[in-house]
């Protein structure tokens, strides 16, 4: 128990560092890219934002729906991609506070800080000043319109990641296998190999 909760309590803490350095990151490119960037090519950056944020939540919860059953099989044929999916499945908790929390959150809060932002420059556009009458209904109608669109979006992916939670979950490994060799680097956990009899 004392173990697990050590292990909980360090997941927690890297988590917690990787939120805040990707968040940083993040906010500094893409308030630095949408202040110099026509207001319509901000509305395209807030709304793919926006998706990043449903793909990855849709991601997260594919992880924790599917099954590693049918992976086995696809290992046992040496698929490409098999053996990434089912420590996907394996580590679905992890995997899953990873495109949630980590990601989707991310990506929660910058789409409302670039909204803010395009809001601004739409106003400014009509020669309004901060805090008029223009902008704030401008601010009303984007940010209810952004709200919409994750919120239906997030909608829209619960269903397809809890029905479809092996072909998605099979396209994110495949992707992933690809980088790790392409790169020659390890972005899931390698589990040792145990003997069985």
């Amino acid at each position: 128990m004392k173990t697990q909760l050590q292990k909980s309590l360090k997941f927690s803490l890297g988590i917690a560092v990787i939120t805040f350095v990707l968040a940083a990151i993040f906010s500094v490119i893409s308030t630095f890219i949408l202040n110099d960037v026509f207001y319509l090519v901000g509305i395209v950056i807030v709304f793919t934002i926006v998706i990043i944020g449903v793909l990855f939540d849709m991601l997260g919860i594919a992880a924790t729906a599917a099954d590693e059953v049918p992976f086995h099989a696809m290992a046992a044929e040496k698929v490409n991609g098999s053996k990434e999916a089912i420590i996907i499945v394996r580590n679905a908790d992890r995997f899953a506070s990873f495109c949630n929390d980590v990601i989707g959150d991310i990506a929660g809060v910058i789409s409302g800080t670039a909204a803010a932002i395009v809001v601004l420059r739409i106003a400014q556009i009509f020669g309004q000043s901060d805090g008029s009458t223009l902008q704030f209904v401008i601010s009303v109608i984007f940010t209810s319109i952004v709200a919409a669109v994750t919120v239906g979006g997030k909608a829209m992916g619960k269903y397809f990641a809890v029905h479809s939670s092996t072909d998605i979950i099979f396209f994110a490994a495949r992707i992933i296998a690809l980088v790790e060799r392409k790169l020659n680097i390890n972005l899931l956990p390698r589990e040792k190999k145990t003997s069985r009899n």
